[in-house]
């Protein structure tokens, strides 16, 4: 199976230093903060590989990557084998990746209809030019994300949350793309509705062959979506595998931390161990593994060598106990 994404050592620094003169007049320095720091993955056609961690950990910004809205500061990312500078230079390869946002709301135009919305993809890549097939198609698309044609004519404001989330899908999907990104796309709506959305996604999914990197925070909703799962720490993937065997056998401790977080009837009684401590800056990672202030396994070389990737069946975990087998 051929790799629709494909990102080797990928890094993303920013600079928030402060001005030059005032850095010069009181003697500060440089700030970078490292949001992504060598991460590499692939995701193979009509899959779903999907990202989580804590806030701040550099998912949203993998994202962007993903979807060229950032340049990598390090390291390449490859849309079925071109650059994605390459892609995103073509207009042909460019319609072929999409993105649905966090809060459908704010990523929809309150002043257009519905029917602009999710025809502006159409218009902008010239896919279709006369009027009558643009109604056509944007009706074929809101009926195929649940929704009535009739729906085009009302504004966003009209619609609950996850409507919303659907016109956002039918947007996504009018340039007939292959690869989405969908950044954490049912974190603000509720629980049932969170259901529904996720439902219609793998649905699309199996019927127009679609490839998905999805990034959330939420592991139960990573659970029902994910073929491979990447679990990021400050910037890094620290495991990646086959998404239910990283939830079956989590091997780094980060992971079963995250993991023994999920609210589960089984385990009520049972002891569970919370994640301690607060997540490093990343404008000054700790030296060596950087949840080393945080892990109950750490040692001496933890605190000193970064570790590398130790391969665990089809699961990579970056730990140096796993690896001498202290986990």
């Amino acid at each position: 199976m051929s790799d629709v994404l494909e990102a080797a050592h990928v890094s993303r620094y920013f600079d928030v230093s402060k001005p030059w003169l005032q850095r010069v007049l009181t003697g500060g320095r440089r700030a970078v903060l490292r949001a992504v720091d060598d991460v590499s993955f692939a995701i193979p056609k009509a899959t779903t590989l999907s990202l989580v961690g804590e806030s701040g950990c550099g998912k949203s910004t993998v994202a962007r990557l993903a979807v060229g809205l950032y340049e990598p500061t390090a390291g390449s990312i490859r849309f079925e084998g071109q650059p994605l500078s390459a892609a995103r230079a073509q207009a042909s390869l460019r319609r072929r990746m999409n993105m649905i946002f966090q809060d459908p709301y704010a990523s929809l135009n309150p002043r257009w209809r519905v029917r602009d919305i999710v025809a502006e993809p159409l218009r902008a890549f010239k896919i279709l030019n006369s009027p009558r097939e643009i109604t056509a198609r944007v009706g074929e698309l809101l009926t195929q994300v649940g929704l009535s044609p009739a729906d085009g004519e009302k504004f966003p404001h009209e619609f609950s949350g996850g409507q919303r989330q659907r016109v956002s899908i039918a947007r996504a999907l009018s340039s007939t793309p292959d690869f989405l990104v969908c950044d954490e796309p049912t974190s603000a709506l509720d629980v049932s509705v969170q259901a529904q959305i996720l439902n219609l996604m793998r649905d699309l999914q199996q019927r127009l062959g679609l490839t998905y990197l999805f990034i959330s925070h939420n592991l139960a909703v990573v659970r029902h979506m994910s073929d491979r799962l990447g679990v990021m720490y400050l910037g890094r993937i620290v495991e990646i595998g086959p998404g239910e065997d990283v939830f079956r056998t989590p091997r780094h401790p980060y992971t079963r931390l995250l993991l023994d977080a999920i609210p589960d009837l089984e385990m009520v009684g049972k002891p569970r161990t919370p994640v301690g401590g607060e997540v490093p800056s990343p404008l000054a990672p700790p030296p060596g593994c950087p949840f080393h202030p945080r892990c109950p396994l750490a040692n001496d070389r933890c605190r000193v060598e970064r570790p590398d990737y130790t391969v665990a069946r089809d699961t990579l975990v970056a730990c140096h106990a796993v690896e001498e087998g202290r986990s």
